[in-house]
């Protein structure tokens, strides 16, 4: 199984073929924002025009297929916390109106659930037999803490979801091409990880070069994920099409990782 490249309209998006409810990992194209946004921001409070970011809302929505009344999003910090919620958990598309967290879990059916990236790694998750998902935000902090398996453990304690049913995939993010880091970061990885860490860290002098996409595959091994599936994209080697914070130095709009649950109806 891979992630493909969708279009519906003039929205382009990925989809993981092993998901099978409405889902996506945006780009930046398919909207109507201008200028450094151009075009499909999904996040408000970085300059963009609110009517904007509410009608790329909207193209986004009716490209998955998601009630927009059920849309619930995280206000991410970086950390480790997964929220259990509902449809009373909407709020809107804005985020910063969101409780603090970094991860989402829900067996609502029609419940929405997005996170948002810039380089950072987005994590969906689904289970086959009883329909419950996730969406998960995972920096390198949250990598280090164990974010992608603390949100398949939580989804095993509220809704009885068992592991080896769930099906994960991980979306762009900026590769072990691009994220240069000094010896904290590695660092991290290793208390968490241990040696397991290694494969995915390369030293090149006082650098260090992490694949966070394979560091949080194998927290989601860890937690007894076994379909797991795993975007190629680097958001750094493409600004054209993804949004970097690194590129562009913390000028730019944010994509959004979203997935629908359907219950035990998939």
């Amino acid at each position: 199984m891979a992630i493909r490249t969708m279009k519906t309209g003039t929205m382009e998006y990925f989809a993981a073929e092993g998901i099978c409810v409405p889902h996506g990992f945006t780009t930046r194209r398919g909207g109507v924002s201008a200028g450094i946004f151009d075009s499909l921001n999904l996040t408000h409070h970085r300059g963009d025009e609110a009517e904007h970011v509410e009608q790329n809302h909207i193209i986004l929505s009716n490209a998955i297929g998601y009630d927009r009344g059920k849309l619930v999003m995280c206000r991410q910090t970086h950390s480790d916390i997964v929220r259990v919620v509902t449809a009373a958990d909407a709020m809107g598309a804005d985020h910063h109106a969101y409780p603090e967290c970094d991860g989402l879990i829900t067996n609502t059916p029609g419940v929405a659930l997005m996170v948002f990236t810039a380089d950072c790694t987005p994590i969906l998750l689904w289970d086959e037999e009883n329909g419950a998902d996730g969406a998960v935000h995972a920096g390198w902090r949250g990598t280090a803490a164990g974010i992608a398996a603390k949100a398949v453990k939580t989804m095993t304690e509220y809704f009885g979801c068992n592991p080896v049913r769930i099906h994960a995939a991980i979306g762009p993010n900026i590769g072990p091409c691009c994220f240069e880091t000094d010896a904290d970061v590695p660092m991290a990885m290793r208390e968490t990880y241990g040696k397991a860490a290694e494969e995915w860290i390369r030293s090149a002098g006082k650098k260090f070069y992490l694949n966070l996409k394979e560091l949080n595959a194998l927290s989601l091994r860890q937690a007894g994920v076994e379909k797991i599936e795993i975007s190629d994209q680097c958001t750094a080697c493409r600004p054209d099409f993804l949004w970097s914070h690194r590129v562009t130095g913390g000028q730019r709009g944010s994509q959004g990782a979203v997935i629908v649950c359907r219950g035990g109806e998939a």
